[in-house]
């Protein structure tokens, strides 16, 4: 059994649904302050589900808004290599999945030689949805 479709622990569940099924990505603490409910009562709990579904490659960290989007990519199996396009605007979060830009990346290293076990790379533009809202003198 492959780690993407190892049985969830209840805590992993309660999180990774809550991730699902919210279009933006969310802090750790709207998490938390969401699911108390449910039974988890603090940071450590939360922190080791997200750790837990990173690992596994159900989830992803958008690292520049400190939050968390769950993998939408069916065959992903490299949760530590993650390509990500985001709306300055509406902040939705795109997973991408490119195979050239993946083969390109694949074999990078630095001008020191280091080769990257992991990156996380973020764009930032523009969706089409939040584009067509704007008046015509400010689309570039």
């Amino acid at each position: 059994m492959d780690k993407k479709n190892k049985p969830l622990s209840k805590n992993q569940k309660i999180v990774l649904d809550f991730i699902q099924k919210n279009k933006k990505p969310v802090k750790a603490y709207s998490i938390l302050s969401n699911v108390k409910r449910k039974g988890i009562n603090a940071p450590p709990q939360v922190y080791r589900a997200l750790d837990k579904l990173i690992e596994i490659g159900k989830i992803h960290r958008v690292e520049s808004q400190n939050s968390f989007v769950a993998c939408k990519v069916s065959d992903c199996d490299t949760p530590h290599k993650t390509i990500f396009s985001i709306c300055n605007s509406c902040e939705i979060v795109s997973e991408i999945k490119d195979p050239k830009l993946f083969k390109q990346l694949k074999d990078f290293s630095d001008n020191d030689g280091i080769k990257f076990d992991g990156y996380n790379l973020e764009f930032f533009g523009t969706c089409k949805a939040c584009k067509n809202k704007q008046p015509e003198s400010t689309q570039h």
